[in-house]
């Protein structure tokens, strides 16, 4: 049987609720603990209560954490696999920040759930058996960072959380699953491209998120930027293209040597530089933004976060985000 570590980072998955209030609280370290002789079925198994955060308390920082705890565990010659559970709200993007910056073939899988332990039907139990078989599974090697959520693998570059409470969550919007968890097996459909890994350093930029809506102007750029951004993504409209109004407060960053990327703040599709009007993708290329090649906007911010790691250069950016954009 192959050698798993369980990391516990908090989250939903190790919450129940509270009798006094009827909300939903954090637990201590005996959260998970009943799963236990259920995993040991599937592999040798040892738990690690790394962190007990709520996942809108997870940081940057805190990803960079787990990344040193997760590359310590992959060296041992004894250890075949990691599975890390984690808060479902900023998941995807601890999820894309280890597949950004760890190196190994050993598997890593995050799951998490969207019940608490103490609901009618609580979805953590099947995930966390289902991630540790994942792990656990020869074909699981060299595939990057897993996520194991409701009988389904996905790649961590193309999973998002796209339902508040279905179960059912986690999904890949462009192209589906990579991997089945079924009684007897894991499956994999199909494999996702690695690109070298970006240094693993402390997180030391300040990246901004603006999503464009109807109407906007550069308030919010200008506002970033007094506040010291090092770099911006931008949630454009449709296939990348943005008021006008915006354009003064990015051509100040792009004066300034700030990387600008640009995402869609569409569900499905690509930015590309089609339209040439003002404001259009292909008016915002010439001036210099970087294109995302799918990735939403809080995986681009992720992206650009590691990839400031490596070049501050915008150029050097550019080849970046080509290299690693899924």
């Amino acid at each position: 049987m192959k050698q798993i570590v369980v990391i516990t980072t908090g989250g939903t998955i190790a919450m129940a609720a509270d009798e006094s209030s009827g909300s939903v609280l954090p637990q201590g370290s005996e959260a998970l603990q009943d799963v236990i002789p259920l995993l040991e079925k599937v592999a040798h198994v040892s738990m690690e209560h790394f962190l007990n955060l709520p996942s809108p308390h997870i940081t940057p920082l805190d990803m960079y954490t787990i990344s040193l705890r997760i590359k310590e565990l992959l060296q041992s010659p004894e250890v075949d696999g990691v599975v890390i559970t984690h808060g479902t709200d900023t998941l995807e993007e601890t999820a894309y920040y280890l597949d950004l910056v760890l190196a190994s073939e050993k598997p890593v899988v995050l799951t998490g759930a969207m019940r608490s332990q103490d609901e009618l039907g609580a979805d953590g139990p099947p995930n966390l058996v289902h991630a540790v078989r994942t792990a656990a599974h020869d074909r699981s090697k060299n595939r990057g960072v897993l996520v194991v959520f409701n009988d389904e693998i996905h790649a961590a570059s193309q999973v998002t959380k796209t339902h508040t409470s279905n179960l059912a969550t986690f999904r890949s919007p462009s192209q589906g699953p990579i991997g089945a968890v079924t009684k007897r097996d894991i499956l994999y459909h199909r494999s996702v491209d690695r690109c070298p890994p970006f240094p693993l350093k402390k997180p030391a930029s300040r990246v901004d998120l603006i999503k464009a809506t109807a109407g906007s102007d550069d308030l919010l750029i200008r506002a970033s930027l007094d506040a010291g951004a090092e770099g911006l993504v931008i949630e454009a409209f449709g296939a990348g293209n943005l008021p006008p109004l915006m354009l003064p407060g990015l051509k100040e960053a792009i004066a300034r040597r700030i990387p600008i990327v640009l995402v869609s703040r569409c569900y499905n599709g690509f930015v590309e530089d089609t339209y040439g009007y003002e404001g259009g993708g292909s008016h915002l290329k010439k001036l210099g933004l970087i294109f995302s090649n799918g990735l939403n906007g809080q995986k681009a911010r992720i992206l650009l976060l590691a990839a400031l790691q490596q070049s501050t250069d915008p150029e050097e950016l550019h080849q970046l985000f080509q290299r690693s954009s899924k």
